[in-house]
């Protein structure tokens, strides 16, 4: 069975078995792109002539849109259904894979887990859901349907980002995150969840001054540009950093080091360390109840994992020197 793919994020494209297949023209494109974004149900006559042409569709207007969707049903048979409905079109793309839906998906799934407090969860799908962006969506069709469906599609892409960084920053990735949220902060000034969240990126680097310069960027642009003040969420974030409670990551990732079993290819032992490597270090003792472990070679195993990665550790320092 042929895997069959339609794609809005970005240029609009169908692709079967990952091969793209030509949709030839801006209004054919727009046509297919409406009647997607749809979700099944009719698409009329006038709405589609209005995403066309405007409000001055020409004479022809019947006689053109029944040619784009001739040309759509030749084009993509048998891997969409094309009707006709009373006085428009509906179309099922059902066992094809559409990229908007399969967004929505994922960052839903991903809201889901950052609510639930599995933040390395969410930031991974909330990162899947965004990778499926091409660049700006709907680039080639006609600017009617664009003004019409872009905004909510933005939003929707926006709000990922907004709910992936929020994961990060619940992990500690703060320093990280602070060049990313510059840039977006930047593009979006109006936005105040994005501005709290590099207030609070830059106050987890001990740059308090920074953080406060950025809560008073945002709210002289609030001022001018919508006459109003900051609101509570951002108010709250910025009396966080003047009174330097702000809390800090809500799960830290934990430091993970991967250790080598004993005996490992390719993991030095003490036999390969000449005797000048181990000056200076200071011997310990082992626990006075290590008891019969000593006898178990699982748990010596265990035991000589981390003297074989001091042993590497020393080794390549030994190399380096």
């Amino acid at each position: 069975m042929r895997q069959v793919e339609f794609g809005i994020l970005g240029p609009v494209e169908v692709r079967v078995d990952g091969r793209l297949l030509p949709v030839d023209g801006a209004k054919q494109r727009t046509v297919l792109a409406a009647l997607l974004l749809s979700g099944g149900r009719v698409v009329s006559d006038d709405r589609l002539s209005e995403l066309l042409w405007g409000r001055n569709p020409p004479v022809t207007m019947t006689a053109q849109l029944y040619t784009h969707i001739s040309r759509l049903r030749k084009r993509c048979a048998p891997w969409l259904h094309l009707a006709r409905r009373g006085p428009g079109y509906t179309m099922d793309h059902s066992g094809a894979r559409f990229d908007w839906e399969d967004f929505q998906r994922l960052a839903e799934q991903g809201r889901g887990e950052l609510a639930d407090g599995r933040y390395a969860d969410a930031a991974e799908r909330l990162q899947s859901a965004l990778a499926l962006w091409r660049g700006p969506a709907l680039a080639d069709v006609t600017g009617f349907l664009e003004e019409t469906e872009l905004p909510r599609l933005e939003e929707a892409r926006i709000s990922a980002v907004e709910h992936r960084i929020e994961a990060e920053l619940a992990l500690g990735r703060h320093a990280r995150s602070v060049p990313e949220l510059t840039r977006l902060v930047a593009e979006h000034p109006l936005r105040e969840a994005l501005r709290g969240q590099l207030m609070t990126a830059l106050y987890r680097c001990d740059r308090r001054a920074d953080a406060l310069a950025v809560y008073e960027r945002g709210r002289r642009v609030l001022r001018d540009e919508l006459g109003m003040d900051p609101g509570a969420g951002l108010r709250h974030v910025h009396h966080g950093v003047l009174r330097g409670d702000l809390p800090g990551p809500a799960a830290p990732e934990p430091v993970r080091v991967r250790l080598h079993k004993a005996g490992r290819a390719g993991v030095p032992g003490p036999e390969s360390m000449s005797g000048d490597i181990w000056a200076g270090l200071v011997p310990a003792m082992l626990p006075t109840d290590i008891g019969d472990l000593s006898r178990s070679e699982e748990h010596t195993a265990e035991l000589q994992a981390p003297c074989n990665l001091v042993c590497r550790l020393l080794l390549e320092k030994k190399k380096a020197q």
